[in-house]
Order: structure tokens, then C-alpha cells, then sequence
């Protein structure tokens, strides 16, 4: 009885990990139109570039980082 509950409980706790990750942020730069933007994929590079040196983990420092880049002024 407590190894089906254990085994229960880890496949609901494997399942639900995704959801539990950490949302992260990037300031891209669009290479058509230069302007920079926060996204929250990863720049690929060929549309978007990375204009910052670094993921933000709220969206909220990433906007303050694209303001203070010079990139992006």
C-alpha cells in the first residue's frame, strides 16, 4: 500500500515539475527594426538577438535592463 502511494505521489511530482519552473525573460533586439523588446524565449539569434548578457528570472528586471542597455536606447 505505501509503495503504490510513493510511486503515485513521484509520478504527480514528475508530471507537475514543468509547471513549477522558473519563468525566465530575455531583452531581445529585432533585426529588422532594431528595437528592443523583453521576450520570454530565447533569442534565436537570426530574428531576435540577445541584447543583454543574461535570462532575467522576472519580467519586471528585464524591463529595468532595457532601459539601462545601451543597445536599446
Amino acid at each position: 500500500m505505501i509503495r503504490k502511494v510513493l510511486v503515485a505521489a513521484s509520478v504527480v511530482a514528475l508530471f507537475s515539475m514543468p509547471a513549477f519552473a522558473a519563468t525566465q525573460y530575455w531583452v531581445a533586439k529585432d533585426a529588422t527594426t532594431k528595437k528592443c523588446s523583453v521576450v520570454s524565449t530565447k533569442p534565436d539569434g537570426k530574428k531576435l538577438t540577445d541584447a543583454g548578457t543574461k535570462a532575467y528570472t522576472s519580467q519586471a528586471n528585464a524591463e529595468k535592463a532595457l532601459k539601462m542597455l545601451k543597445d536599446c536606447k
